[in-house]
């Protein structure tokens, strides 16, 4: 399960707003440990005041997914990671952060995000697998 998620390549980070309305964006991530760490990058945005950002910072519960799929349904798979996420907008840990995904991702050395990292502090995993992988 954890190996799926530290080779995952994107996910979908699921937040809630102040209004109890559902907001779902794709990730990009690296997992440390029990943490998982996304930038706000460069990729074209509507706004600098991201919904993700601000939905974490009222409340700060999310869930994470990271899954596989493909034609052959014997081999599909997912991952969920519930837990609390911090808004990092500078300092050591976000430095952490984004030394890892730079490591994981090509795009970041090349442009490395200049906005904050989520650090989520996972507190409970899922999963599913077929039962013939």
């Amino acid at each position: 399960m954890r190996e799926r998620v530290r080779n995952g390549r994107v996910g979908r980070l699921a937040t809630v707003s102040a209004e109890g309305r559902p907001h779902l964006v794709p990730l990009c991530f690296a997992l440390d440990g029990e943490v998982l760490y996304s930038a706000v990058d460069e990729k074209p945005k509507r706004s600098q005041h991201l919904k993700r950002v601000e939905n974490i910072r009222s409340r700060p519960e999310v869930a994470v997914i990271v899954d596989h799929y493909e034609e052959d349904w014997t081999r599909l798979w997912w991952v969920r990671l519930d837990g609390t996420a911090r808004v990092l907008d500078g300092g050591a840990e976000r430095e952490h952060g984004l030394a890892l995904l730079r490591e994981k991702y090509e795009q970041y050395r090349s442009q490395p995000p200049t906005g904050p990292v989520v650090a989520i502090d996972v507190r409970r995993w899922r999963s599913w697998a077929s039962e013939t992988e």
